[in-house]
Parts: structure tokens; sequence; C-alpha cells
């Protein structure tokens, strides 16, 4: 399991309880070299204040911008020395998007939802198969949720983003595989971040989630960083392509 001597990036850290932020620890606890991306520089100080006290770096960058992508490339190419480990822990979709009916979706919010969560993971594994394929490979993970494949009220657009994204891991680790790299997906139960208090419903869901899930309760978003650790680290070498539940089981229930 030591990641002793890896390079990892990783995107999507915003404050303490990020999904992202409990990769990037289990990471760090493994021995892995970190550099964190923030997204503006209202970010920017809480992202470097976290950064700090596991002796990540920090580098600006807008995944729906290819120039702050094929920038934030370069940099970890120069400072970095190669990049082994990408994690791709983004999301968005306006507001319009989750409330109300899925059917009277606006085209700008669907565009934008689709870019953020899903086509970023695309345009960032393309400039990074360059560092990766230096170093004899790599492995890229990103984060999705249920209501890809069952409808979920008040998810309602980032369903449909989060369907494209497992799409995507599935061409992009057929593509990426010659290169020697990795992609995978971890499919998380509901847990209280910054972004999900945005979804309508969501305290309901974390309670029907408890109820249902075979564990009987919600999940640490601390269990999603020791599974990270090992699907992007030697231990699960032979997994790629795949959608990994930490999900306390929920996903196996049919009622």
């Amino acid at each position: 399991m030591s990641l002793q001597g890896k390079v990892a990036l990783v995107l999507g850290v915003a404050n303490q309880r990020s999904i992202a932020w409990s990769i990037a620890r289990a990471l760090a606890q493994e021995g892995a070299r970190l550099a964190l991306t923030y997204q503006n520089e209202r970010l920017r100080p809480n992202v470097e204040e976290l950064a700090s006290t596991i002796g990540a770096a920090t580098f600006a960058c807008d995944v729906s911008s290819d120039q702050d992508v094929a920038a934030l490339m370069d940099w970890v190419g120069r400072e970095m020395g190669g990049l082994d480990m990408l994690v791709h822990s983004v999301a968005y979709a306006p507001r319009e998007g989750l409330e109300g009916r899925f059917v009277e979706t606006p085209r700008d919010a669907f565009r934008i939802a689709l870019d953020v969560s899903c086509y970023s993971l695309v345009a960032l594994c393309r400039a990074a198969e360059p560092l990766m394929k230096a170093r004899g490979g790599g492995s890229v993970l990103t984060m999705t949720y249920y209501g890809s494949e069952k409808v979920m009220p008040g998810y309602n657009l980032m369903g449909v983003a989060k369907a494209a994204l497992e799409s995507s891991v599935r061409y992009l680790a057929y593509e990426l595989g010659a290169s020697g790299i990795r992609v995978n997906a971890i499919s998380a139960g509901p847990i209280n971040t910054l972004a999900a208090r945005g979804v309508s419903g969501f305290t309901e869901m974390r309670r029907t989630h408890a109820e249902r899930a075979p564990l009987r309760r919600n999940i640490e978003v601390d269990e999603v960083g020791r599974t990270a650790a090992f699907l992007l680290g030697p231990g699960a070498s032979g997994i790629t392509g795949e959608v990994i539940y930490v999900d306390a089981g929920y996903h196996v229930m049919g009622v």
C-alpha cells in the first residue's frame, strides 16, 4: 500500500469536510507527495491552509478552462517532477438544474453541468497522460453517486452528469490502458459536504440511506479516503474501468 515517492494531484478540495480533502490526507499518510488545486482567489486561503498541514503544494485551476488545465500540468511536470496519481473530485450544476422538474432544465445549465462535472475529467486525463506515461503509468480516480443509475428526486441534472462521468471512466480506462494508466470511480453514499447541501432533500436522502443500507448507517468521509488510497495505489494494480461503491451496501438493496 505504500505510496512513498509517488506524486498525487488532487482537485476539488474546498474545506476540511470535502471528500477530496479526506483523500488527500489518506494519500499523504501513505507517503505520497501532494499538490492541491483551488478554483479562484476566494478559495485560495482555505486550500493553502489545509495544504500546509500535509506539506502539499497548491496551484490555481478552473477545470472549465483548457488554458488552466494545460498550465496546471506544465506546473506539475516542472515543480513536482511528474505525476502518478490524479484525483478528480469536481462537480457543479447551476441551481436551476437541481430545482423543480428535470424536464425543465435550461440548456445552459445542462451544458455547464456536463462540462464541469464530466468533460473536465477527459481534459485532465488528456493533459496528464504524457506525465504519467513517462513514469511508466499512473492511476486516475473520480467521484460519482448512485443517482447516476437510479432516480434520486432533487438530484436531477447532477444524476445525468454522473452517468456521463461513469461512462467516460470506462472509455478512458480502455484508451489509457495502453499507456499503463488505470481509471476508476468511487460511488460514495451521501456525505454532508458543502456541495451536497445544495441538493434538495439531502437530509431525507441521508436518513433513508441509513435506514435501508445493510450496515444500517451512513458512511464516514474517511472511509472514502481509505478506499481511494487503495484504488490509486499498487494494491489495485489490476483494477480499471470500475465503479467501486462505498455506501454501506445501499446499492444492493431493491427496496
